[in-house]
């Protein structure tokens, strides 16, 4: 393939990828995971304050990260904000992962570099969750751009590399690669060290002799060892405002340790990721990347069990990255603790093999026939693969046969979080009509972003613990159902909403409010009609 058409096929799996993520970004419900994420920046946006949380949330880039965004979108608060200030971001993050490709070495092959383009801009487990406003495109995008600028450091940039071009420039980008990363996500502790390892095994399966050390060489790792300490403690420092907040990872440590070894939930088999990639059928819908899988498994036994000697610079990049993906797949596949997110960082270096695998298959033959039919053969597989994208993304985006739906809200939940507003468009406070929610913290997710515009909404996990329920407008789960029927007897009248699969919760509206709401909604219906 020539450089024009490499760019040519890149250029289109860009804007493919970006349509896939923009087309209607904002008609999914808010997982309660983006919803969290959601209030913990609005503190930020707010009040120009971060703290980091050692159990929960993650790391801070996402938050500052989404600053810029809200800025230019003339958003000072978080009432102010939408869907598209948010994932906005995760989309800006699945681009750029496409545009890392291009900084892989000619050796790689023009044709595997613009193949694994049109995989990573059409796969549906990337578009889904580059779609979601959570860590895991960022740090997907970081870790990929780690591994990309280690293999260069060692290559080009004179450590052990064969010259010696522009020394610094390679560390310093991994070093900045890492440092965001692990900023992003506490599981970065396992995704740099598995590149690390894989360039270590890659290199020593090669035979390669080391280079000897120089002054330069060591300068320019331990720049790139200060970038990302330094990039790190920028982040989780909040800036150097909270100088205590950068030891916060240590702590946090134990915590995600015990989460993933000895998790109270979320617990799937090894092969739990490889198989939800491969095939996943529900209620008459199916779906499979299995494309990407073989041609990434054709990508790494090619790349180990049939090296190219004459070319040993390339023959080391395709076992390296190959076996990055391996083994980010197998650790991330040990631990038990797993949600398909999560397979992101491995995935993105899977589909880097699988590029490697189609470039393999096209230097196979010189026949032009094959390499027509191989051509129409990745069209059709990317076709295929971007149909299923648009229905993972559009059309089940919320429906639990998607396999990347995962304890996804429901829109029932946005209907409810709805007719609350419309509820206080009747009541004399309007927006500062006074709402209890009455359930336990994981039900409460994610009315605090639907209700964000509303300053007086209480949450409590029992109906005991509530003061006074005195509250025009309650949200009750299951649990409280009970004890807020005896109480609020026949004042009140009520409606089930779910929130997510198999968790419904209860509206209470206080009795003068509903009939006023049903007499609005019945001089509408009659105007509409009329």
């Amino acid at each position: 393939m020539s450089r024009a058409g490499a760019a040519v096929v890149i250029a289109v799996a860009l804007a493919a990828g970006l349509a896939l993520r923009l087309v209607r970004l904002d008609v999914r419900p808010m997982h309660n995971d983006e919803a969290n994420q959601a209030i913990k920046f609005g503190e930020l946006l707010e009040h120009g304050d971060y703290a980091y949380d050692a159990f929960d949330h993650h790391g801070p880039t996402l938050y500052y990260l989404t600053l810029p965004i809200a800025w230019l979108r003339g958003q000072a608060t978080l009432a102010a904000t939408d869907e598209w200030t948010l994932r906005g971001l995760p989309v800006a993050f699945g681009a750029a992962t496409i545009l890392l490709l291009p900084l892989l070495p000619a050796g790689i092959g023009r044709a595997g570099i613009a193949s694994a383009a049109v995989l990573m801009a059409v796969s549906p487990a990337m578009v889904f969750y580059s779609r979601m406003y959570i860590q895991e495109s960022m740090f997907a995008c970081f870790t990929l751009a780690f591994a990309i600028a280690l293999g260069r450091a060692m290559t080009d940039g004179g450590i052990l590399g064969v010259r010696v071009e522009a020394p610094a420039r390679w560390p310093l980008l991994a070093g900045g690669a890492a440092g965001l990363a692990i900023a992003t996500k506490e599981t970065a502790v396992l995704a740099l060290p598995a590149s690390l390892a894989a360039c270590a095994l890659a290199w020593w399966s090669m035979g390669a002799a080391r280079s000897p050390a120089t002054a330069r060489s060591w300068k320019a790792v331990i720049a790139g060892v200060a970038t990302c300490v330094a990039i790190a403690v920028l982040f989780y420092s909040s800036f150097l405002t909270h100088p205590a907040a950068i030891l916060a990872p240590l702590r946090a440590a134990p915590t995600y340790v015990a989460r993933g070894v000895d998790p109270a939930g979320h617990v799937h088999p090894w092969h739990y990721y490889l198989g939800l990639l491969a095939w996943s059928s529900s209620g008459g819908l199916t779906w499979t990347e299995a494309l990407v899988l073989v041609l990434a498994a054709i990508g790494a036994l090619t790349a180990w069990l049939r090296p190219d000697s004459t070319q040993p610079r390339a023959a080391f990049w395709r076992r390296y990255l190959t076996l990055n993906a391996a083994l980010t797949l197998a650790i991330f596949s040990a631990i038990p603790y797993k949600t398909p997110w999560n397979l992101l960082p491995f995935y993105a270096a899977t589909i880097v093999a699988a590029g490697i695998g189609g470039a393999w298959l096209a230097r196979a033959t010189a026949s032009r026939a094959v390499h027509a039919a191989m051509a129409l053969g990745l069209v059709l597989g990317a076709g295929h693969l971007g149909w299923q994208a648009w229905r993972a993304a559009v059309v089940y985006a919320a429906d639990a046969r998607n396999p990347y739906v995962y304890s996804q809200t429901v829109p029932d939940a946005v209907r409810m979080a709805a007719r609350i507003r419309d509820l206080a468009a009747l009541h004399a406070d309007r927006q500062g009509m006074l709402v209890m929610v009455i359930a336990p913290p994981h039900e409460q997710w994610p009315l605090p972003w639907y209700l964000r515009a509303m300053p007086n909404v209480g949450y409590w996990p029992k109906a005991d613990e509530v003061p006074a329920l005195t509250a025009p407008v309650i949200v009750g789960s299951t649990d409280n159902t009970e004890a807020l029927d005896a109480a609020l007897g026949d004042r009140y009248v009520s409606e089930f909403f779910g929130v997510r699969p198999e968790v419904l919760v209860t509206l209470y509206v206080e009795r003068g409010l509903w009939e006023r709401f049903l007499a609005r909604a019945a001089a509408t219906h009659s105007l509409g009609g009329a």
